[in-house]
């Protein structure tokens, strides 16, 4: 039996050689919420389009997320704590559904770092690395699919320092978007790792 107030488990962790300790756990869209809240509705974050949402909002979006077949949120800590928000999904479900061919081992990522007064350099691209490091970690993964708001200039040069290249542009309901994708190899390329 497990103690209810224990520490949640620890799905994925990297040590940066300059930053220290990444990892990533499951969200709980009732605990993690008031902090999700003050992300989400942060200035700094007004390309995840949550601005203006109420802690019941999030609340919402996160337990729709937790119920979704298709679709899971994780909370990144750095260091042991609450750093940056990360969601997986199937693009083929969610997300790119009539907007691109879906192909095996395709999986689609979002992903926010926390507001900070103090900017650590490099911070937003560590979390980026360990983001797709989890992602590549299955062996089922072939290929992430992402698709940036074309406006968001930060992210479209931080996916490309892990691998990304821009298919096409993209009309989504909420926002013409960059279609991005990177294979296994363009991330392992990326980063330095040389394989044969």
């Amino acid at each position: 039996m497990s103690d209810k107030n224990s520490a949640p488990e620890i799905l994925f962790s990297r040590t940066d050689p300059a930053l220290g300790e990444f990892a990533v756990r499951a969200l709980d869209p009732l605990k993690d919420s008031e902090l999700l809240h003050s992300w989400v509705t942060h200035p700094k974050a007004s390309f995840w389009m949550m601005q203006d949402a109420t802690l019941p909002d999030v609340e919402r979006e996160y337990m729709g997320i937790a119920a979704a077949e298709h679709h899971d949120a994780y909370i990144g800590l750095h260091n042991g704590r609450p750093a940056f928000l990360m969601e997986r999904y199937d693009p083929a479900h969610v997300e790119l559904v009539g907007l691109y061919d879906p192909q095996p081992g395709d999986v689609g990522m979002h992903f926010l770092t926390a507001p900070s007064d103090t900017p650590v350099h490099g911070f937003t691209r560590a979390v980026i690395t360990t983001v797709m490091a989890m992602l590549f970690e299955d062996p089922a993964t072939a290929r992430v699919v992402v698709e940036p708001d074309v406006h968001n200039k930060a992210v479209h040069a931080l996916n490309e320092a892990v691998g990304f290249e821009i298919v096409r542009q993209i009309a989504k309901p909420e926002k013409d978007a960059y279609l991005s994708t990177c294979t296994r190899e363009q991330y392992l390329a990326a980063i330095g790792v040389t394989t044969r």
